[in-house]
């Protein structure tokens, strides 16, 4: 005799059988509700996936600038070459806390305190003309608002306007250091934009320094600068047909400025979000399916009472 468990398995599944063979409709519509319950949520997930990777392809196009400031208290000396043709270097000083004191012998060839080179090279344009650039070094200490304070003259000159060229490079010690100099000087005025400053005016320059790191890591330095023009009163008793030249170069704050960009898209970042999206929508899809068989479980049960009062009564 079998066990009455056993017995109600075989009588579930023969009316399970009964229910199929009488109702195929229903399966049918069963069925439907599961496809719709399934679309309902895959769609989403697989708009988000679709929407996570525009956006990390996005990002990968268009990186960020970053802008940092670092502070110092000491810069690398610049070098400061000028193109002073004609004109003569009469005095060169360094002074401190933005004090200059009164020219003496204005004109006259004074103290030149600052290190300097002369060198010949040719224009890197064109390859034939010979350039002729006295070069500088300029002030380092920004705590002490160190400043250099150059005196030219030049005698005569037969132009209209009269203008020394100058251009800055960021360290004078590796032109000191370099074996090739001319080279050296040649590549910065490749590299850097040249100023000018005019006769009969003292020019203030105030430098800043901004470095940018290249997506392939290297670095390129650019002067940035503040300049203040002051006209030159001449009180020598006999001022002639010459021209003097006044130029103050000085760093305007401690802050190297660095700019970089940044790509903000982490494929790490991505590929645990796309984890997480699988994940939810493998539980919701099982949450789904569930949801869907307790509803057709409930359902018959509601037509199997349906059923049994319709034959009792009949």
């Amino acid at each position: 005799m079998p066990k009455p468990e056993v017995a109600a398995s075989y009588q579930e599944l023969s009316e399970d059988v009964e229910r199929v063979s009488e109702n195929p409709t229903e399966e049918r519509e069963e069925d439907m509700e599961v496809h719709e319950d399934s679309s309902s949520v895959i769609l989403p997930a697989v708009f988000l996936v679709y929407q996570t990777i525009s956006d990390f392809r996005e990002k990968l196009k268009h990186p960020v600038m970053s802008v940092t400031y670092k502070e110092v208290s000491l810069y690398d000396a610049p070098g400061i070459a000028f193109y002073p043709g004609k004109a003569q270097l009469l005095s060169c000083k360094h002074h401190y806390y933005d004090h200059i004191p009164p020219l003496v012998n204005p004109g006259q060839p004074g103290d030149i305190e600052c290190t300097t080179q002369r060198i010949n090279y040719t224009d890197p344009f064109t390859n034939q003309t010979m350039k002729y650039a006295l070069v500088v070094q300029g002030p380092r200490d920004v705590k002490k608002r160190e400043l250099v304070f150059l005196q030219f003259h030049l005698n005569e000159t037969d132009q209209d306007f009269s203008a020394i060229d100058y251009l800055l490079f960021s360290s004078f010690q590796e032109f000191v250091s370099s074996p090739e100099k001319a080279k050296f000087m040649k590549d910065c005025e490749s590299s850097y934009s040249s100023w000018k400053f005019s006769g009969g005016f003292r020019t203030w320059v105030k430098m800043s320094l901004v470095k940018t790191k290249e997506e392939d890591g290297s670095e390129t330095v650019e002067f940035k600068q503040e300049t203040s023009v002051v006209n030159y009163i001449d009180q020598r008793t006999k001022p002639g047909s010459d021209q003097l030249f006044f130029v103050v170069f000085e760093w305007k704050d401690p802050f190297i400025q660095t700019v970089q960009d940044i790509i903000t898209a982490n494929p790490w970042n991505m590929i645990a979000l796309l984890c997480g999206i699988f994940l939810a929508l493998f539980k919701a899809a099982d949450f789904a399916k569930l949801s869907v068989k307790w509803m057709i479980k409930i359902r018959r049960r509601h037509l199997k009472r349906t059923r049994q009062v319709t034959n009792h009564i009949s």
